[in-house]
Parts: structure tokens; C-alpha cells; sequence
């Protein structure tokens, strides 16, 4: 019979649910051991989908006991059901008191098992095996006592003891922010290594004798996969922080059995992700820096010209330190690429000279090409103004937008505009705007279509039109087209998919757009044979991106696979320094 903490009532709780249960479902269940007060299953307040738990009141004590008893992990619906003691005190239910935690579990031990095996030492509140979304075990628990005598007879008894085969560790729970506070301390007393790199013939003994020099090894674990064979790495686990640094010191590099084997301390893995973000946010800044000013964005290319030829094109102006036209996967140009000069000035240079200019038959559109950044703030403004809003102006320490500006091909006349987006103001367009008696149309403008917010009209109107709404001597078209230059192209905002619903929150769209990325982060690493790291790039590009940029990402295969490149150096560079 289960003992009753003296300060539960006759309401349990129940847990590991299905969507498809019901309060009938489970009245039928619970009402075997004695008469059922009140069931209530917790569903989402929105969709009124189940969240997978419920609470089951009884009308006596007795009651409640038998049903732990007798209906604790028997499967409703095909799923076995968790229950404990409903525990309607906060400070009781995020108390560490009597609370332990075990790791190295065999994954065939259950929620059920694992029970069984700890609930000899004193009542249990709570217990559970921790699961992926398939429901498989990811080798550890928690056991949560009503005191904490029986948590440390647990600790005693069972720690360092064989459970199916597997020698696990019992120890008692440390909360998230305990174990971060102690990540915290200027010098960290961490005692457990990480090895690999280790012949498949190394066993968990064998790996225990190799460190046992350096201090007292309280377990020496070989990870193995479903078959029982090696993965060629382990962890040991000293009794001092001091025993495990010299292991390192003295182990790493070191060859064994013909192979050089890497020995360094374990890290968690939030500590690996934050590392990996941190260096690919590093070498992106580094690439920004090192390119800001003196690389070129060139487009409107015919299809047959080369690298080489493109550098040709450039290279009477100074200095190229690389010329690059970027193709797709059958090595096709897909029209545009990069020039990079050693100095500003030459770059700039380079823009005045070359935009317009013909490359085999063809004008060329030549500008600095922006960092992310500022193409950030430019699409942002371009959206804002879209939707009939203020554009933002930059605050103090902002980098303000930079608008294109469109210079005009040698030995052509013709007054050619910047591009700003409609609502830029005044000053930066350097007065009255456009002047009278320009371009386009009889009058200079097209003239907006009365109701229609600036939709130009065949016959235009003359210089004092305005927008509805606008003030006098505003421009109001969204975009000033320079008809003297052939193809030429005008920024465009990208835009969300029409599939996408608007209620999603801002990581569900990310979640979207991640999902969308991957096949094609996947199918471009599988030319490398690195399809295996889709999953982590995927990762690190929706942490260290944000939407713009990753839909922008979607538009581009050539920007998709830069910084597929990015990634891979990040991965290659934090192998080499393990």
C-alpha cells in the first residue's frame, strides 16, 4: 500500500496523457477503486486541445491510495498513465528537498521501472524518465521523495550500481540556475572529461585503467550505439577537479592504439551551442570588416563572361584582390558577382566608372555591396513606407539607410534620380524634388490616380501635383525609373509566403522558414557528402539570422550556400581546436 504524504489531500494528479482522452475515459478508469468526486482534464484555452494531463479527486484518502496502486502506469488509450499526489503548493512542487537525479539508464527502463527500482527507499512523489518526441528514453530520470532520508538512501544504495547491465549514477538534483551559478565562477571544479577518438577494441575497463594514474576515477564510460558497439568516444568522471586537469594535460594529442586521441573536459550541450554561435558571429564580423568598402556588387552579366574576364573588366582601375561571378549547381552564370579591391578609394572608383558600362553587349550595375545590416534598415524602411507608415529614422549611433543611387552611363545625357522610398525626407533629397520639367512624363512625374495612393495616370500632371495627402512638392512615386538604362532593377521587399497564416508569433515564422531551409541546406552539403550536418547548420543560421535575412536566404541559392560555406568554416574551425 502507498504511503500518503501527510499533507496531500484525495486529489491525484495524472500525467502522459493522449490528445484522444476524455474526462469520460478516465471516469471510467478511476471509478473501479471507489467513488470519484470531480475529473478535470487541462487543455489550452485557445484550441481546447488536451495538454496531456488531468486531475482525478476522490472523496477519501483510501480511495486515491488504491488507485496509485492499482492504476499507476497501466496504458489508457495504448499509452501507460503517470500518477502522483496532486501537490497544489508551489514552494512544495520547485523544492529540491528529497529530490534526486539519475543518469546512465538503460533506455529500456520505463517510467514504471524506474519506480519499481527506487521505491523501496521511502514514498515517492513524482518519477519519471525523461523522453525525445518519439517517446524514447534519453537515458536519465528524476525521483522526487517526500524526504530527504529516503532521497539519500537512494543515493547510497544505488549509485554507481548495475540497472540492466549499465552502471548509472544517482545523485541529487541540481537546478537549472544552481548548475548555471556555478558555470558562473571564475574557475569551474569540473572533474568530468570527454575522450574520443579511441580504438573500437577499448572498453569501459580498459578506459578506466588508461586514466586511473591521474587520480581517483569514480566511472569510465565507452558510448556505444543499438548493436553494443564502441562510437570511439567516452567520458570519465574523477573524484578531483585537479586529477581531471592534469588528465588533460598530459592525454590530449596523445597517440594510442595508432591513433591520435583528443582528451578535453565535457561540455553540456548549451555550452557547445553557445561557443559554435559565438565563433560564427565572429568570423561573420571579421568578413564584414575586412570587406566593408572595397567589394563590388556587379549584376546584369551575360551569361559567357568568366571570373577571369570579369577581373579584366575591372582591373585598369586598381588593385582586385578577388573577382568572383557566381553560378548555380550545373556551373551556369546566374548573371551577377563580386569584385573586391584593396583600397576604398579604388572601389569607389570603380562604381563612378563602371555602372552602365557595356560588358559583352550588356549594361552593367555596379555598386558597393551592402552589409547586412544596412540592407536590413533598407528593407525595413521599404516595407514601412509599403504600408503607409513613417519610415524610421536612425537614432543616435544608427547607421542610416543607404539608398542606390543609379549613376549614369558615360557619354549619356539625361538627369538620372537616386532611389528613395516615397516619404524620405526632403533634406535628403536636397530640396524641392523631382525638378520641374525632368523625365517620364509632360510634367516631370506621373501624377497618383485620385483614391489609389500614388498609381501613376497616363497623362500625368504638372509640377505642383501632390499625393493625396502629402504636402506640396513631395515625390509620390514609390520609385524614380531611369529610362536610359536598360534593365534596370528596383529593390523589392521580400515578402512572407501567402501560406504563411499572420497570427503565427515571430518563432513559429522562423520555425516555418527553418523548416523550409533545411531540404535545401541538406541537398547543397549532400555535393559535399556533409548532408549530416543539415540539421545543426539549419540551426545556427535561425539563431544568428533574423527573418529578413533568412527569407532573403530562400530568394538567393548563391547567399544560401555563402553562408552554408560560413557554417562549415565555424564546425571545421571548433573541430581543429578541440
Amino acid at each position: 500500500m502507498t504511503t500518503q504524504p501527510v499533507y496531500a489531500s484525495a486529489s491525484l494528479y495524472v500525467g502522459d496523457l493522449v490528445p484522444e482522452v476524455t474526462e469520460a475515459i478516465l471516469y471510467e478508469v478511476f471509478k473501479q477503486v471507489g467513488p470519484v468526486a470531480t475529473i478535470k482534464v487541462c487543455r489550452d484555452a485557445v484550441t481546447r486541445r488536451s495538454l496531456g494531463y488531468a486531475y482525478v479527486n476522490y472523496h477519501n484518502v483510501v480511495d486515491a491510495e488504491r488507485a496509485i496502486d492499482f492504476i499507476n502506469y497501466k496504458e489508457i488509450k495504448g499509452v501507460p498513465c503517470r500518477i502522483m499526489w496532486s501537490q497544489r503548493d508551489p514552494a512544495m512542487r520547485k523544492s529540491n528537498v528529497g529530490n534526486i537525479f539519475i543518469k546512465n539508464l538503460d533506455k529500456n527502463i520505463d517510467n514504471k521501472a524506474l519506480y519499481d527500482t527506487f521505491a523501496t527507499f521511502g514514498n515517492i512523489l513524482s518519477c519519471k524518465v525523461a523522453t525525445d518526441d518519439h517517446g524514447n528514453s534519453k537515458g536519465f530520470g528524476f525521483v522526487h521523495y517526500d524526504t530527504q532520508e529516503a532521497a539519500d538512501l537512494a543515493i547510497v544504495k544505488v549509485n554507481g550500481k548495475l540497472l540492466n547491465g549499465k552502471k548509472c549514477f544517482v545523485g541529487s538534483f541540481q537546478a537549472k540556475k544552481e548548475r548555471f551559478a556555478e558555470q558562473s565562477e571564475n574557475e569551474p571544479k569540473w572533474t568530468n572529461i570527454y575522450v574520443k577518438h579511441l580504438d573500437k577494441s577499448v572498453d569501459d575497463d580498459k578506459l578506466k585503467e588508461m586514466f586511473t594514474p591521474f587520480g581517483t576515477v569514480t566511472s569510465a564510460v565507452i558510448m556505444r550505439d543499438e548493436n553494443g558497439e564502441s562510437k570511439g568516444f567516452g567520458f570519465i568522471n574523477f573524484e578531483t577537479n585537479e586529477a581531471a586537469k592534469k588528465a588533460v594535460e598530459e592525454m590530449n594529442d596523445k597517440e594510442l592504439d595508432g591513433k591520435q586521441i583528443y582528451v578535453g573536459r565535457a561540455q553540456k550541450k548549451s555550452e557547445r551551442e553557445r561557443e559554435l554561435k559565438d565563433m560564427f558571429q565572429k568570423i561573420q564580423k571579421e568578413r564584414q570588416s575586412k570587406y566593408q568598402g572595397v567589394n563590388l556588387y556587379v549584376k546584369n552579366l551575360d551569361e559567357s563572361i568568366t571570373d577571369e574576364q570579369l577581373r579584366q573588366e575591372f582591373s585598369h582601375i586598381g588593385t582586385i584582390t578577388s573577382a568572383k561571378v557566381m553560378s548555380d549547381d550545373k556551373g551556369a552564370s546566374k548573371g551577377f558577382g563580386f569584385v573586391c579591391f584593396s583600397t576604398p578609394e579604388e572601389a569607389t572608383k570603380a562604381v563612378t566608372e563602371m555602372n552602365g558600362k557595356l560588358i559583352a553587349n550588356k549594361p552593367a550595375y555596379v555598386a558597393l555591396a551592402q552589409r547586412k545590416e544596412q540592407r536590413r534598415m533598407q528593407l525595413e524602411a521599404m516595407h514601412v513606407q509599403r504600408q503607409g507608415g513613417p519610415v524610421r529614422m536612425p537614432g543616435p549611433g544608427m547607421v542610416a539607410p543607404m539608398y542606390p543611387v543609379f549613376y549614369p552611363p558615360p557619354g549619356r545625357g539625361g538627369f538620372v534620380a537616386p532611389v528613395y522610398p516615397q516619404g524620405a525626407p526632403v533634406a535628403a533629397r536636397g530640396g524641392r524634388y523631382p525638378p520641374r520639367g525632368g523625365y517620364g512624363t509632360p510634367g516631370g512625374y506621373a501624377a497618383p490616380r485620385g483614391g489609389r495612393g500614388g498609381r501613376g495616370t497616363r497623362g500625368g500632371a504638372r509640377g505642383g501635383a501632390q499625393q493625396p495627402g502629402g504636402a506640396p512638392g513631395q515625390y509620390p512615386m514609390k520609385y524614380q525609373i531611369n529610362p536610359n538604362v536598360r534593365n534596370q532593377q528596383v529593390p523589392v521587399v521580400p515578402t512572407v509566403p501567402a501560406t504563411e497564416p499572420t497570427a503565427l508569433t515571430p518563432e513559429d515564422r522562423k520555425m516555418m522558414l527553418g523548416e523550409t531551409l533545411y531540404p535545401q541546406i541538406e541537398a547543397s552539403l549532400k555535393t559535399q557528402q556533409k548532408e549530416s550536418l543539415a540539421g545543426k547548420i539549419t540551426g545556427m543560421l535561425l539563431e544568428s539570422l533574423d527573418q529578413v535575412e533568412l527569407m532573403q536566404l530562400l530568394e538567393s541559392t548563391d547567399a544560401l550556400n555563402k553562408k552554408i560555406d560560413e557554417a562549415l568554416d565555424v564546425l571545421d574551425a571548433h573541430t581543429k581546436t578541440e
